[in-house]
């Protein structure tokens, strides 16, 4: 082969190119130094950050998700966000100061629980470092911060800080602008040695005390300030109206007093005033809205009447002042800029001002319900166009339903029940195709029921009962195909009962009517339905044997009718009422008693009127969920039974995956999965059924009994998925710890389902204390005891108490699910069913919550999505049914609806107690009222102006 010779000279000037050639390629993927590049090199190994392993980014840094540089040229650099990296080491803190010109550093959402001194010491050096957010992790304390001279922003917030915030150092961040210690434990008073220059404070979620200091003042740079959720006390100091630039002012659930100071009226630059769920007394300032744009005083005690310029102020955009005790007529002008007014739960009187709704253009949410106003409903409200959500509910309205309801083609909710109004149902109703709720119960409207009701394809739930509407039930009712709630009960409907929508769930009520002849085998089509009263009829025949088939069912009402015959053999699970039908023949084993009352007649109309719903498919919504979480080797046989080889003899279901959960010796030497999947073979051997769940009680070999938890599935529904992250989730369970949670001691997966094991000790519920009619009266002591004893368990569940997991919701929360170990233990059950459903990490909205009827919240029709805010409803509920000792639904009316109702006028709030309770002392008494003050901010219609779980249970221990 022939040599090719190069000269030197060419030789020199082809080193020099391929030189300059990589240098130019270094450039264009980064200019940091060898420094900052080695650094991020060095954080890059320690996290083992997958996005930053990528190939081809290894040499530049400045690529690298959540990583900001310098521009133009990448030479340096300047932010650092490591938000939701799953951290819990925090070692690579001082490795970060090596970045002398980090500007901005973000380790949010993360597990970290200590700042290392080399923090400190190597990054209060950096003179460029402004931006510091810590928020959302472990942190229990905070090392000191005075030496970072240029920081302007620091975000501590949703930690586990605690003591006295004037011990952490603040006061010697002299550029600091921004403070957020949000949702932790700090307690002493609110701090006013921090910088001047401050214009964001933000403390609420805590626990501090005290007045809010005059020297707040001093901050004159201050645009926002948030206190709420606290334990301030005292009231608000005028001169907060020297904060001549303060925008947003939170005050709300702390335990101020005193008048609402007239001087917030004169800081222009105000827009959102919220001071709810306080102790505020007397008349409302006129001028307050003169600058607002949000104002809520809900759930304070204020009173007199509205001022005349309060809603007429043109930036208003929300205005609420529901609960209060205000008096008077509706002022004559609102602005046209509302879109949400709340006025309900107070006192008010007189007509609603026609002319001050017509031009009312942007409004989506008014609520003026449980007051005292008359006249009819003004036919301007046709011209709400945007309107989603109406309630002029429990007051006394009178005269025909507008026609111009029509024009509301957004409304979704209209909820009008007990008022006065006559006259037949418009036909312009057809026209709310969004509509979701129609309550439209006890008023004395006539006429039949239009067939055009059938266009509200959406409707979830309708509610016509206590009216006098006659004729028969329109044949295409069925093609609501939506309605998971349907009362007709109390009016003067006849004829035929035609084929009802498939996927009613909470109640089918046709009581107090004329219905006459057979009951229709079409009702066994209803196998999601858990409440049916056909009570109060003239039905006659025999009892459907089909009726068995309706695998959800509850309740069965069949009272005051003409029935004969045998009774059928109905589950454990349904109560069935079937007094007043003189034909009926009992058998010597029927385990239920029929009742007997003086009149022949049962005196218990059971009528549901609470619903929270608007959640379309719900069943579907819950398999879907499901079906994510069971094994893809489930079989899904509805009713998992022993099977038999040809022999004759049986063959159990293999048993896949068993795990104990518990450590305690005792239980991990009695339990026995095969004895599991043995005892649950045996379908009519179950304790009760619930849509979910059916339970057990087994026998292991060693003797000793425990309750078993089998999960329903139908062959027809469920179909095969991944067992591996129900398996993960469960043992999750497995690792919760608190005295108030029931948690699961093992878990069986297995060919056909899903068993959870749990101390039989543990079968007593709340509502088999409260409500048994042969149970002896709980004293207040133990109630109390109960309600503090189940706070804490949800509390414990919400995270407050920082754990390292995300928060677990209770899907359904009712007295029926919490379990009581004495009378001073409850545990919180059920808690598996947020890992079944999971309705936080669905990719959409969950259509699967339905929950216990009277305990579901009522903005479960919107977001169809279980949430902290529900559960604090729903535990409002259980509250208030320690306090009246009446459970969440009876004698025709959901018991959080009846107790508003009641609760306004101060005089009759005695009166909802349960006398055999509060007037055993005078201390007990004003217990109970200071608690039911707690039930009431808790079922709040509202979710965001009910108090988080932390602060019910402080609540609670502070009566």
């Amino acid at each position: 082969m022939k040599k090719i010779h190069v000269p030197p000279e060419t030789g020199k000037f082809m080193f020099c190119l391929f030189f300059t050639f990589f240098s130019c390629c270094h450039v264009c993927f980064s200019e940091l130094s060898l420094n900052q590049t080695n650094t991020m090199i060095e954080l890059s190994r320690f996290l083992n950050i997958s996005d930053w392993n990528l190939p081809g980014s290894e040499g530049n840094p400045c690529s690298w998700n959540g990583v900001l540089c310098s521009r133009p040229g990448n030479s340096s650099v300047i932010s650092l966000s490591l938000s939701n990296f799953d951290l819990s080491n925090s070692s690579f803190l001082p490795l970060v100061c090596n970045l002398q010109t980090l500007e901005s550093l973000d380790v949010s959402n993360n597990r970290l629980s200590s700042i290392p001194d080399g923090f400190v010491t190597n990054c209060e050096k950096l003179i460029g470092l402004k931006h510091l957010n810590f928020s959302t992790n472990k942190f229990s304390s905070s090392p000191g911060f005075r030496g970072f001279s240029k920081l302007a922003v620091l975000d501590f917030s949703h930690n586990v800080l605690s003591g006295n915030i004037g011990d952490y150092g603040f006061d010697g961040l002299v550029q600091l602008r921004s403070l957020n210690l949000s949702f932790n434990s700090l307690t002493g008073s609110v701090p006013v040695h921090l910088t001047k220059g401050l214009e964001k404070l933000e403390v609420s979620d805590n626990g501090l005390s005290g007045t809010i200091p005059e020297g707040i003042d001093d901050y004159q740079e201050l645009k926002l300030i948030d206190l709420s959720d606290n334990q301030l006390s005292g009231s608000i100091p005028s001169s907060l109206g020297n904060l001549s630039k303060l925008e947003s002012l939170l005050l709300s659930n702390n335990y101020l007093s005193g008048l609402i100071p007239e001087s917030l009226s004169s800081i222009q630059t105000l827009r959102r005033f919220a001071a709810n769920r306080n102790q505020f007394t007397g008349r409302i300032p006129s001028g307050i809205t003169k600058h607002l744009e949000n104002l809520d005083l809900s759930f304070n005690k204020l009173a007199e009447s509205i001022p005349d310029d309060l809603l007429s102020q043109l930036k208003l955009v929300s205005v609420d002042l529901s609960f209060n005790h205000l008096v008077g007529w509706i002022p004559q002008s609102i602005s046209p800029s509302l879109v949400r007014l709340r006025l309900g739960s107070n006192k008010l009187t007189g007509k609603v001002p026609s002319t001050a709704f017509e031009s009312l253009q942007n409004l989506t949410y008014l609520e003026m319900d449980n007051n005292s106003l008359t006249g009819n409903i003004p036919p301007s409200f046709g011209n709400l166009v945007i309107l989603n959500l109406l309630n002029l509910a429990m007051n006394e309205f009178t005269g025909n339903l507008p026609p111009a309801f029509g024009n509301l083609t957004r409304l979704q909710v209209i909820k009008l029940q007990e008022n006065k109004l006559t006259g037949e149902i418009p036909d312009t109703i057809t026209f709310l195709s969004n509509l979701l709720i129609l309550n439209i119960s006890w008023n004395s409207l006539s006429g039949s029921i239009p067939p055009s009701l059938s266009n509200l394809t959406r409707l979830s739930s309708m509610n016509l009962q206590g009216n006098n509407l006659s004729g028969t039930i329109p044949d295409n009712i069925r093609n609501l195909e939506d309605l998971i709630e349907l009362q007709l009960g109390q009016n003067q409907l006849r004829g035929r009962i035609p084929v009802m929508p498939r996927k009613l769930q909470i109640s089918l009520n046709l009581s107090y009517n004329l219905f006459e002849g057979s009951i229709p085998t079409t009702l066994s089509e209803l196998d999601r339905l858990e409440v049916l009263d056909l009570s109060n009829n003239k039905f006659s025949g025999e009892i459907p044997d089909l009726l068995r088939s309706l695998l959800s069912l509850t309740q069965l009402i069949l009272s005051n009718n003409q029935l004969t015959g045998n009774i059928p053999k109905f589950t454990k699970n349904v109560l069935l009422n079937v007094s007043g039908n003189p034909g009926i023949k009992l058998n010597n084993d029927d385990k239920f008693s029929i009742p007997k009352s003086s009149s022949g007649k049962s005196k218990l109309v059971f009528v549901i009127i609470f619903v929270a719903s608007g959640i379309c498919a719900i069943v579907a919504g819950i398999i879907t969920v499901i079906l994510l979480k069971l094994s893809r080797r489930f079989k899904g046989i509805n009713n998992i039974e022993a099977e038999q080889n040809e022999e004759g003899s049986t063959v159990l279901p293999e048993v896949i995956h068993g795990k104990l959960l518990t450590s305690n010796a005792l239980h991990r030497s009695n339990i026995n999965f095969t004895k599991a999947v043995e005892a649950v073979a045996h379908p009519e051997s179950a304790l009760y059924q619930t849509m979910f769940w059916s339970y057990y009680r087994v026998v292991m070999p060693s003797g000793s009994s425990y309750f078993i938890k089998k999960l329903n599935t139908r062959d027809r529904i469920f179909q095969q998925a991944s067992s591996e992250q129900l398996e993960l989730e469960l043992e999750m369970l497995g690792k919760l710890h608190h005295a108030n949670i029931m948690v699961p001691l093992a878990y069986v997966l297995y060919s056909e389902g899903c068993l959870l094991v749990y101390d039989f000790a543990h079968t007593c519920t709340l509502y088999d204390v409260l409500h048994n009619p042969t149970s002896d009266v709980v004293d207040w002591t133990s109630r109390y005891s109960i309600a503090v004893g189940i706070a804490q368990g949800i509390s414990y569940l919400h995270g407050s108490i920082s754990n390292g997991r995300d928060p677990i919701l209770l899907p359904d929360l009712s007295s029926k699910k919490i379990i009581l170990k004495s009378l001073t233990e409850p545990l919180v059950g059920d808690i598996e069913l947020f890992k079944v459903i999971d309705p936080s990490r669905s990719n959409s909205s969950l259509s699967a919550v339905a929950g216990t009827i009277g305990y579901i919240p009522p903005e479960y029709a919107y977001t169809m999505r279980v949430t902290m805010a529900g559960n604090v409803y729903s535990f409002g509920v259980i509250l208030l049914e320690l306090l009246t000792g009446r459970p969440a639904v009876s004698e025709g009316r959901d018991l959080a609806k009846w107790v508003q109702s009641h609760s306004s006028h101060q005089e009759q709030q005695n009166n909802i107690l349960d006398l055999r309770v509060s007037k055993t002392s005078t201390v007990a008494t004003k217990q109970m009222l200071r608690a039911l003050s707690v039930a009431l901010a808790c079922i709040n219609i509202s979710p965001g102006a009910r108090p988080k779980m932390k602060t019910v249970l402080r609540m609670l221990t502070r009566l």
